[in-house]
């Protein structure tokens, strides 16, 4: 085993998977595993302040951290400044802030983030960031008609991971995580 993922879903289900998780990272760190989280907040699983706990003890094993604007600041309090989702305004310059923060704060190596833009209920723009602990790049963005939004972010992720694992460059892995 290479790489183990885990998103922020499985701790959230119970106190029993929660350790599990936290087992495994463990385990994955000893063996020199890259670990990647989708931080995937669930407000349905648990509160803001039980997943910062746990989920603040399973990142410190976490290389890989893919999110959204949400996760972050419902998980962690870390927020995009001057930025409005539904609004159709987004600021590069605050999500580069809230990637660095969450680099600088558990020690990953690479931060991701997923910007979706709101244009209708129908209608998105996609587009994501990716931190490298020293600078931050932005992929293309797509417009994107909205049949079923479950699974975006996970098709994300397992492109992302794809990318960093087969060892495209940090732009061609998120240009193709996005696509």
């Amino acid at each position: 085993t290479e790489w183990f993922h885990f998103t922020g879903i499985t701790p959230a289900l119970s106190s029993n998977t929660a350790a599990i998780c936290l087992d495994a990272v463990k385990v994955a760190k000893e063996r020199n595993i890259t670990v990647s989280c989708d931080l995937n907040f669930r407000k349905n699983l648990w509160t803001s302040e039980r997943a910062g706990e746990v989920m603040g003890q399973l990142m410190k094993y976490v290389d890989v951290c893919i999110a959204n604007e949400e996760d972050a600041e419902k998980v962690f309090g870390i927020a995009a400044a001057s930025s409005d989702i539904a609004g159709g305004r987004l600021n590069h310059d605050g999500y580069r802030d809230v990637a660095k923060q969450l680099a600088d704060r558990f020690g990953c190596k690479y931060v991701a983030i997923t910007l979706r833009t709101s244009i209708s209920a129908s209608d998105n723009r996609w587009a994501a960031m990716l931190y490298n602990g020293e600078s931050a790049m932005f992929s293309r963005e797509y417009p994107v008609h909205i049949v079923d939004r479950v699974g975006g972010g996970d098709s994300f992720g397992g492109g992302l991971i794809y990318g960093l694992y087969t060892g495209m460059s940090d732009r061609e892995a998120l240009e193709f995580a996005v696509a």
